[in-house]
């Protein structure tokens, strides 16, 4: 074999080895960027789970930046809409004393009743019945309401007597009980606070608990009868009236609040 033909020879097979070594290099470097490129997700990755973490557990104001509570908020009713409410103003907003009881006493042409308010337990509630109690808002009204069939109870504090009445203000539930034997929610002697079916619509209507009544735990307890529960159960032994136009069944021996008093809160 001539010269010139090894020569050509070994140059091609340099070429031919630069071409390889090049085509391996440029492999490398392309594993080497895919191999960053997911270093890099992994660690955005990483990053956004840090991110989300530490927002969502810092997204919530500690417990010294929680809102203030605003306390009692009456909310206005519409006495245009609904005459058979009495405006005798609201109470003061802002905090109940919240600690002890309060005695109230219903004076009624059948007797004296009285009641231990759970003050602590329901603040907001024992504040709007002393308001309305030093209003005289409960003074000289019928209790409107017997129930004899399924509950048990004898409804009162509604000024016009329908069921309907009221103050010109409702507000918030609290204390209600939460057992899941409705019979235990109210037991004979409790005496609780009647609402319409949206939340937040207590007034001043309440309801005297005298035999089993089983009920949701929908409606504030405002305290229990410490005196005068056998004056409550003799009028629901003697029975309600038929049904009225509104479906109101009311005792058939006529109760009378004379006078409703409260004493200021107890520790």
């Amino acid at each position: 074999m001539s010269s010139t033909m090894q020569r050509e020879r070994a140059a091609a097979r340099a070429r031919l080895e630069r071409q390889i070594a090049e085509k391996l290099e440029k492999a490398k470097r392309r594993r080497q960027r895919t191999i960053i490129a997911g270093s890099v997700t992994a660690g955005l990755v990483l990053i956004g789970a840090v991110v989300w973490a530490i927002t969502a557990n810092g997204g919530e104001k500690p417990a010294d930046a929680a809102p203030q509570d605003p306390g009692c908020v009456w909310t206005p009713d519409d006495t245009t809409a609904n005459p058979d409410l009495k405006d005798v103003g609201a109470p003061p907003t802002g905090k109940a004393p919240a600690k002890g009881t309060q005695t109230m006493t219903l004076d009624m042409n059948i007797g004296v009743v009285e009641i231990e308010v759970a003050t602590a337990k329901a603040p907001c509630t024992a504040q709007s019945m002393t308001y309305l109690a030093n209003k005289n808002f409960f003074d000289n009204t019928k209790c409107h309401r017997l129930v004899t069939d399924g509950i048990h109870v004898l409804q009162c504090g509604d000024p016009s007597a329908k069921g309907t009445g009221g103050p010109s203000y409702k507000f918030a539930e609290e204390n209600k009980p939460d057992k899941t034997d409705y019979s235990q929610n109210y037991p004979e002697g409790t005496v609780a606070m009647a609402k319409a079916q949206a939340p937040g619509s207590t007034g001043s209507q309440f309801f005297l608990v005298w035999g089993e009544t089983p009920l949701p735990g929908d409606y504030t307890i405002l305290g229990k009868i410490t005196k005068g529960l056998d004056l409550i159960k003799k009028v629901g032994a003697e029975g309600a009236t038929e049904a009225d136009a509104n479906g109101l069944t009311a005792p058939k021996s006529e109760v009378i609040i004379k006078k409703l008093t409260i004493t200021p809160p107890q520790s």
